[in-house]
């Protein structure tokens, strides 16, 4: 597994001089584009696509869409090209134009975009969801908001039947029974994205989505071996990582996105991030946290500006010795630099800028004068970079 330092001891060397004195020389390439490695996966720099979902699916397959958006920030140069949260179930999809991974026609043609990722130079990741009380809700451009079953919408599950807000549907409670058939899904999907080859796998426990609404107090209020108390309230995600481990190869790095914060008084904290983060490091099966934030209260307050998460997630590295991601409107080259020489993250990821120019990596790679970038040989003659 990687060690939150490891960029820093593995591009330096000493020698010696001729008059014997030792001589430190540091790599010359920018921190950003340092490969990097987790367990036997080893990436071309620290860039990845941020999981952003395109709510262009049809039944969860994965179409030419798909293919042509993944593969275009493979080509335009990001080390880990993650889709978009791929949900475990029908019924844990956000909207019905998400992605799933409940079947073995939708494994296959993912596996179909893994391969021309994975062709680029690129390392292909997933990420697994299920976004239980906040499922059944219509695109960004057709408003967000929860759509009822008579309008082609679902009954969404939780932990408890509190509704995400006031004007949403409460959602059916889980019982024993339906958690566990909920872990399964995950370990069934897990299944099918070692089958289609992705290489790196996160599951996402952030964004108020069901594992953030089993550890977030503010969304659980069962009284039985899934709520109350913290150790308690982490249960579904323990169950789930080891459910997920249990079909991920050992060789292979596991993420986990998570909200560090609710931004919401008495609700999940950075205090309950690190004290859970020092578990999972302790067990040893995940190997970076994606450390992002909010998203499970309506009332929360986000100070929202460029870099806003990065204190975040090096909080998270400096209390636990965990790798982790920065994520958040970190668009500017050098400010994402600084993020990895400063050890404030392992990994910067991009979600919106990405999206707004797949070929930011090799722009940035100009920009901070990287040396020994992979380019696409098609475009080198456009002089635009």
């Amino acid at each position: 597994m990687t060690k939150p330092d490891s960029q820093k001891s593995s591009t330096d060397s000493r020698v010696s001089g001729e008059d014997g004195r030792r001589i430190l020389r540091r790599d010359p390439r920018p921190h950003l584009f340092r490969p990097i490695s987790f367990r036997s996966v080893e990436t071309r720099n620290r860039i990845m696509l941020s999981p952003m979902c395109q709510y262009s699916a049809v039944d969860g397959m994965p179409n030419d869409w798909h293919l042509v958006h993944l593969g275009a920030r493979a080509v335009g140069g990001a080390g880990i090209v993650c889709t978009e949260a791929v949900h475990v179930a029908p019924h844990g999809r956000i909207t019905q134009h998400d992605l799933g991974l409940w079947n073995d026609d939708q494994r296959d043609a993912l596996a179909r975009i893994v391969r021309f990722v994975s062709a680029q130079g690129a390392v292909p990741a997933i990420q697994l969801g299920h976004a239980g009380r906040k499922a059944s809700v219509g695109r960004p451009w057709e408003g967000s908001g929860p759509v009822t079953p008579l309008d082609g919408g679902w009954e969404t599950v939780s932990c408890s039947g509190l509704p995400y807000a006031a004007a949403w549907p409460a959602p059916q409670p889980l019982d024993i029974d339906g958690i566990r058939a909920e872990i399964e899904a995950l370990a069934q999907a897990t299944r099918r994205a070692r089958e289609a080859g992705f290489r790196i796998l996160e599951i996402h426990a952030a964004h108020g989505y069901l594992i953030h609404q089993f550890y977030s107090p503010l969304s659980n209020s069962r009284d039985d071996l899934y709520g109350g108390s913290f150790e308690n309230r982490i249960r579904f995600l323990l169950e789930s990582l080891d459910a997920v481990r249990r079909e991920w190869p050992d060789d292979l790095p596991l993420f986990l996105r998570l909200s560090v914060t609710d931004w919401v008084e008495g609700g999940w904290s950075m205090d309950d991030t690190i004290r859970l983060v020092r578990i999972l490091k302790e067990r040893g099966d995940v190997d970076l946290v994606d450390c992002s934030s909010g998203g499970n209260d309506p009332r929360q307050s986000i100070p929202i500006h460029p870099g806003y998460q990065v204190p975040l997630a090096q909080k998270v590295r400096e209390a636990t010795g965990m790798a982790t991601a920065a994520v958040g409107l970190l668009n500017a080259p050098d400010l994402a630099e600084s993020i990895v020489a400063n050890g404030s993250a392992d990994l910067v990821l991009l979600g919106r800028g990405l999206m707004a120019d797949p070929h930011w990596p090799l722009r940035a790679a100009n920009s901070l004068r990287a040396a020994d970038v992979s380019w696409p040989v098609q475009y080198e003659r456009s002089n635009i970079f």
